[in-house]
């Protein structure tokens, strides 16, 4: 019996090998990842375990007896090379070769990086696996400066780890806002507000020349003409799907788009699905494919991965949500809209204390509560709904009935 290949160890992996042995499947699993490290979640490495708040063994998705325990046969600290899919076979770079009857592709994304002089420098950082949230701890404990290029989710949640540890930090931001292209520019306004009043330095509408350095050692950002000086640097501009191993096997992919596949998860070879960062995917609900590098949608995703290989009857049909926790402002989001969509606020942006709805054609998109708890269920509920702004504005009017 050849079972089940996952590739790739991240959160939506775990779900998928988790779901399947929850649910009975008995043929065998075999777990394939790069890092030396089990499944982890990803949250923590900008938030809690950057500040050191969260010990290292609470990151991880399952203790380390959890995979033999289960019967999952793990690969760590290798990665899948070729897939032959007339002979459903994954070779690894060490030379062996594992035949499957269904084969998950979870191989996540990578850092973006910025084609700038001075890029190589010591001192310059991305985030993305645990061993960087270990390497850019370290350095916040002994450095006094810190440059963020790229004001979005993890650039804001790192700005904010390293102010409230005392740093002197500055954040480098093209756009004219932090978050504009999620957020739009009110809100955008919102973040980079929180971040000044909390001691940050907030440029925007700047873009970064290069970086200089002394002795191998990053001392500065070249930015909208000057020189920012700074003892280590964090590059939060994005990240890119991981697809090369999906378009060495002739499947369809894109390099930003991802790894093309239907409301169930499969590619076009149907016993090859995706899921998590790298799945472009067809939902449902929104009736469009997209790609999302959330934590919510990685345990969705690998949970619906598992239940295709299974023949159950399930579907991409959520909306998708993420969260963020910056100083005191907590914030939660559900939904899919664009920055240009109109924007109703309920409650005060200076007080930071609101729910924010974002609609296009009369109908709410995506829902926002930002130091408001217990409601985003009730959120969730009012997405795709046609409701007047006025009433949606109204505090007087509780949300369930709306």
């Amino acid at each position: 019996m050849a079972g089940t290949v996952v590739v790739g160890a991240g959160l939506a992996a775990a779900h998928v090998v988790a779901t399947l042995r929850a649910q009975g499947y008995d043929r065998p699993v075999t777990l394939v990842g790069e890092e030396i490290d089990r499944p982890y979640e990803r949250p923590p490495l900008s938030k809690g375990y950057l500040q050191g708040a969260t010990p290292r063994e609470d990151v991880f998705v399952h203790e380390p007896g959890w995979y033999a325990d289960n019967d999952v046969t793990t690969r760590f600290g290798t990665v899948a090379t070729a897939i032959d899919r007339a002979a459903r076979t994954a070779a690894l770079a060490d030379g062996s070769v594992l035949g499957y009857d269904h084969l998950v592709l979870a191989t996540g994304s990578s850092p973006r990086t910025l084609d700038v002089p001075g890029a190589a420098l010591d001192g310059v950082h991305t985030l993305r696996r645990l061993a960087d949230s270990d390497v850019l701890r370290d350095e916040l404990a002994v450095r006094s400066r810190l440059v963020v290029v790229g004001g979005g989710w993890i650039g804001l949640e790192v700005a904010a780890a390293a102010r409230t540890a005392g740093l002197h930090v500055t954040v480098l931001e093209y756009a004219a806002q932090p978050l504009v292209r999620v957020l739009g520019p009110q809100l955008g306004e919102l973040f980079a507000t929180l971040h000044r009043d909390h001691g940050v330095d907030v440029r925007t509408g700047v873009g970064v020349e290069g970086f200089e350095g002394s002795d191998g050692r990053v001392t500065g950002v070249r930015a909208g003409g000057e020189l920012v000086p700074a003892d280590v640097v964090l590059v939060g501009v994005g990240a890119a799907p991981n697809v090369g191993l999906a378009v060495r096997a002739g499947l369809a992919a894109d390099a930003s788009a991802g790894v093309t596949v239907d409301e169930h998860l499969r590619t076009a070879d149907p016993v090859v699905l995706a899921a998590g960062d790298v799945a472009h995917a067809h939902n449902t609900a929104l009736g469009h494919a997209l790609r999302v590098e959330h934590w919510d949608n990685a345990i969705r995703q690998g949970t619906l991965a598992a239940r295709s290989i299974l023949g159950q009857d399930a579907a991409y049909d959520w909306q998708p949500y993420f969260y963020t926790d910056q100083y005191d402002l907590g914030m939660e989001y559900v939904g899919y809209a664009d920055s240009d969509d109109r924007v109703v606020v309920r409650g005060e942006l200076d007080a930071r204390e609101l729910i924010v709805f974002w609609l296009r054609d009369g109908h709410v998109r995506a829902a926002m509560n930002v130091n408001v708890w217990d409601v985003n269920d009730q959120l969730r509920a009012l997405v795709g709904r046609r409701i007047a702004p006025d009433r949606l504005a109204r505090q007087d009017v509780p949300l369930d009935e709306l």
